[in-house]
């Protein structure tokens, strides 16, 4: 399937789990990794055609969730697809501000990778500012692995993975406690906690 398709939102999901074999399983970790939090107010960011806010709506049946995503596309797609549910879309890039604090968890699925390294940490940082004390944020993406031979996904000109210590680190510098929650050769879930 060709590149295109990361942009279209009726190819996207079959591109995805084509070129990310274990995109179903970062999913549902990612969403497990969110179990503990007393969710009311979701952010999503880099939401997409909104597989991360259904499944995070699924678990959190009492939150209103909101999201952004850089494409007008996916947006309008993530809105159709959760319409008449308490989600909220918008475009939007993530480093940009972020919506107005108080959130209870923050969430995202492959998105973030495509940023540099100063701009992950720079939104590390407003993630934590955004977060509601026992708050937790939780990130399932493309990183860079120790070991070079367990690179699996085909990187784009868009793609800035980092190693997972360094994110832990940026993460830490906030004030969050990260912990890593699963990884897979080139991909990984990470959790992050704002004290309470």
């Amino acid at each position: 399937m060709e590149a295109a398709s990361r942009w279209n939102p009726d190819g996207y999901l079959a591109w995805v789990r084509e070129e990310i074999p274990a995109y179903d399983e970062l999913q549902d970790l990612l969403v497990d990794a969110t179990r503990r939090v007393h969710a009311h107010r979701i952010l999503d960011l880099g939401s997409g055609t909104g597989e991360t806010a259904r499944r995070l709506l699924d678990l959190h049946a009492h939150a209103e969730l909101h999201g952004i995503d850089a494409s007008e596309q996916m947006v309008e797609a993530a809105s159709q697809s959760l319409a008449g549910r308490p989600a909220h879309f918008r475009t939007g890039q993530l480093e940009h501000p972020l919506p107005a604090g108080g959130y209870d968890l923050v969430t995202s699925a492959l998105a973030i990778h495509h940023l540099t390294a100063a701009d992950k940490r720079e939104l590390f940082r407003r993630v934590a500012a955004t977060l509601s004390p026992g708050g937790r944020f939780v990130l399932g993406d493309v990183v860079v692995p120790d070991d070079p031979s367990d690179i699996q996904i085909e990187l784009s000109e868009y793609d800035r993975p980092s190693p997972i210590p360094d994110q832990l680190d940026w993460l830490q510098s906030t004030g969050l406690q990260p912990h890593l929650c699963w990884t897979d050769h080139d991909l990984a879930v990470i959790a992050a906690d704002r004290p309470a």
